[in-house]
């Protein structure tokens, strides 16, 4: 038999039939998870063509992008436009059949984060979503992937997609992280060495001892922002770690089922000559922790370094992006990173919001507080993630740093609540985009883990967290 990588086992196991003799076939898609902010217009398409879904319980929405996360969360919404937009939500939810997680509801949280925590995802898998970060599900061995509104409403309807298969492209990682170096700083390692088109089209595995040791919450981090760099799909094998981190959540097989489930779960990898279209590789003990300079996820350097200077780059594309990126980040090449200030921190997003991620961050915050003028938020990534902080005490060792502990949701990743920096703001963010005005019209992102945020907000400016854990 020919050998396949994991990726062409997938798409094969759910592959109804082709429809072009160019890799172009019929997908059957597990599930998907919808948010108030991509699918209005799937449902109002279902609703003029009389159609109903398909498969209502293979479908979760959630409530994520536009929600407030004051500390103290209502029903009603302020902003007239979010108001319209969940209400439609929840009546789509009613009309169709689907279960809803609301603002509200105790399972409520960013989709990835949820759709993880509830066992709703499971290793064999293909889950397609509105949302490019639906690649995080790789971490769990299901290949995961983004699609526009009307690939939404062609899912409900029919529980399939048109797909063009994809090229494939082994990532190994190599080698043991140094202190202060995270899941974060490694794929953010990556996506600097190979570009920001990278990964382009690309359905990605991740192989190597050192995806092998990290945590699932860790690849969830990997496979999430592995799309800074252009790829449509990302897999890790699944592993003991990940039957550890799915048995008896609440969408996991119990039983007879689960033994069995758990049996075929860790068959599924890539043969051993499997082919690749292409490969790269990444010693992680080269790395130390990382920030982003510029308006690109590929803008990185390390802490200890310096802005780079455009003068320096041959490739005039390449060279007109950096000085563009200086520009609106208001930076001049040689000033060393870890003198820029900061004036806002944000720890949050569906790459780095989880409980590890808050565990990290509360630990640099332990007895120390946040620099003066700098305003600092912690968005849990769920409300389930949210209490189990509590509980830990972590929520406890944020308030008392200065930082404000608000309720879940996508927040200041994007900035489509009311957590929007102002022109000119400058925010140490544990997110995944730094791109022009995401966070808010001029303002200023750089990227970086959750211990680094922290240090940042207890420095007042970018800060080498490896010097606070001394």
């Amino acid at each position: 038999m020919t050998p396949r990588t994991l990726y062409d086992k997938l798409v094969d196991s759910h592959t109804v039939r082709a429809l072009d003799d160019d890799g172009l076939v019929l997908l059957y898609v597990d599930r998907t998870v919808l948010n108030e902010y991509t699918s209005p217009q799937a449902f109002s398409g279902l609703r003029e063509a009389g159609r109903k879904v398909w498969s209502p319980s293979s479908a979760l929405m959630v409530v994520d992008h536009v929600n407030p996360t004051a500390p103290a969360r209502v029903p009603e919404m302020a902003d007239a436009g979010a108001a319209l937009q969940t209400s439609y939500f929840a009546r789509n939810a009613a009309d169709f059949g689907i279960e809803l997680f609301d603002q509200m509801s105790p399972d409520q949280g960013i989709e990835h984060v949820v759709m993880a925590e509830q066992g709703r995802v499971l290793p064999g898998m293909v889950v397609a979503a509105g949302d490019s970060h639906t690649t995080t599900y790789g971490a769990l061995g299901a290949l995961g992937y983004g699609i526009g509104t009307s690939d939404i409403e062609h899912y409900l309807a029919t529980q399939t997609l048109p797909y063009r298969r994809l090229r494939t492209l082994r990532i190994v990682l190599d080698g043991v992280p140094g202190p202060g170096v995270t899941p974060k700083d490694i794929i953010m390692g990556v996506v600097r060495a190979i570009g920001a088109d990278g990964a382009t089209g690309a359905a990605v595995e991740f192989q190597g001892p050192a995806v092998e040791a990290m945590s699932v919450e860790g690849r969830m981090t990997l496979c999430n922002m592995i799309v800074e760099a252009g790829a449509r799909g990302a897999l890790v094998a699944p592993d003991a770690q990940v039957l550890d981190y799915l048995r008896g959540r609440p969408g996991a097989p119990t039983g007879a089922l689960w033994e069995a489930a758990a049996e075929a779960w860790l068959g599924l990898r890539s043969d051993p000559d499997a082919p690749f279209d292409r490969e790269a590789r990444l010693d992680v003990s080269t790395l130390v922790p990382l920030v982003t300079w510029g308006t690109s996820p590929d803008q990185a350097e390390a802490v200890d370094g310096a802005v780079p200077d455009p003068a320096t780059e041959p490739d005039p594309v390449k060279r007109r992006g950096m000085e563009r990126a200086l520009a609106y980040m208001g930076l001049a090449p040689g000033t060393p990173l870890a003198a820029i200030p900061v004036s806002h921190a944000f720890i949050g997003s569906c790459t780095n919001a989880r409980i590890e991620d808050l565990r990290s961050a509360a630990q640099v915050l332990r007895g120390r507080r946040v620099a003066p003028g700098v305003q600092a938020i912690v968005v849990p990534g769920s409300t389930r993630v949210r209490a189990q902080a509590e509980a830990e005490g972590l929520a406890d060792i944020f308030r008392a740093a200065g930082f404000s502990w608000r309720q879940s949701g996508c927040s200041m990743c994007l900035a489509m609540n009311d957590d929007v920096l102002g022109p000119g703001d400058r925010c140490a963010s544990s997110t995944n985009r730094n791109f022009e005005g995401r966070q808010g019209p001029g303002a200023r992102t750089h990227l970086m883990s959750p211990a680094m945020v922290a240090a940042a907000a207890v420095a007042g400016r970018i800060c080498d967290v490896r010097a606070l854990e001394a």
